[in-house]
């Protein structure tokens, strides 16, 4: 049984009369009467009493009429939905945040949900590595990164720069930031998983002539602030001011000379529309910045 039988005994049973119905849906009378007859063969019943003169349901013509219109109305709303999902007016977009997003994400979140109030946004966290893994399986929709995304099966899109600010023990404090050249005594300590800050950081150290020392890797960012500050000397990098409130025998500041960090928007296919909204608000920045 298809939605094409069903569409066109529907159609016959409100004509009563194979022309008009032909008529109405645009094709010839003959498939009209062939996909009737074989739905009747389908279904072991007759559904319409024929005759040179009139076309009738018959009792079980009338039940099957109830049921027809239920299932092409669901079908009908079915394809409804799944035309929002493919232009997202509707449905789940799963992100993945990256931290320190907070007003830009708010901003952005918000002119979506103006845009399509039906839609159930879902945020999850995760290194850049898991997120491009998630795009591809299809369990995220969209992702924020930061660092280089250099990847050919997925669309990467710039919306933003974050200067990157150190946090070092307070006997480094500078008016005028922070130079590479004086931690070169100190452990760095950065995220296992961010290899594109890890990268950059060793690049612009040996630039100032030295050879960082690594430290152990940060699993727990608060942790580390706790150890670096009761005991542990060591520094390490954050995009833009995300340790503002970090005090007692740590400080942050700028690095010197300034160094910034490239933000993304990377997604998958589909979801060019919910992008598109997001794209517009995280490049409208508010006065005094993000």
């Amino acid at each position: 049984m298809e939605l094409r039988q069903l569409r066109y005994f529907v159609t016959v049973a409100e004509e009563l009369h194979f022309g008009r119905a032909a008529e109405r849906l645009n094709i010839v009378q003959p498939a009209v009467s062939q996909q009737v007859a074989r739905l009747e063969r389908e279904l072991g019943l007759r559904l319409l009493d024929r005759s040179s003169r009139h076309v009738r349901l018959t009792g079980d013509g009338e039940r099957m009429l109830r049921e027809a219109r239920a299932v092409l109305s669901a079908a009908d709303r079915a394809a409804e939905v799944a035309a929002e999902l493919a232009s997202g007016r509707s449905g789940v977009l799963r992100i993945g945040t990256a931290p320190g997003l907070r007003d830009r994400l708010e901003r952005g979140l918000t002119a979506l949900r103006a845009r399509t109030p039906n839609l159930e946004i879902q945020l999850s966290s995760g290194s850049t590595a898991e997120y491009l893994t998630a795009l591809r399986s299809g369990e995220l929709d969209i992702a924020f990164v930061r660092g280089g995304v250099a990847v050919a099966d997925l669309q990467v899109i710039e919306l933003w720069r974050d200067q990157l600010s150190v946090l070092v023990p307070t006997a480094y404090r500078s008016d005028d930031g922070v130079k590479l050249v004086d931690l070169a005594g100190l452990p760095l300590r950065l995220p296992a998983d961010d290899i594109w800050l890890r990268d950059r950081l060793v690049a612009a150290c040996r630039e100032a002539g030295f050879e960082p020392l690594i430290g152990r890797p940060i699993e727990d960012f608060e942790s580390a602030v706790v150890e670096m500050s009761t005991g542990s000397p060591a520094w390490t990098v954050v995009y833009g001011t995300a340790c503002e409130s970090a005090e007692g025998a740590l400080w942050m500041g700028l690095l010197n000379p300034p160094a910034t960090a490239p933000g993304h928007l990377v997604m998958g296919p589909g979801q060019t529309e919910c992008a598109r909204v997001l794209v517009e608000a995280f490049g409208n920045e508010p006065p005094g910045g993000p």
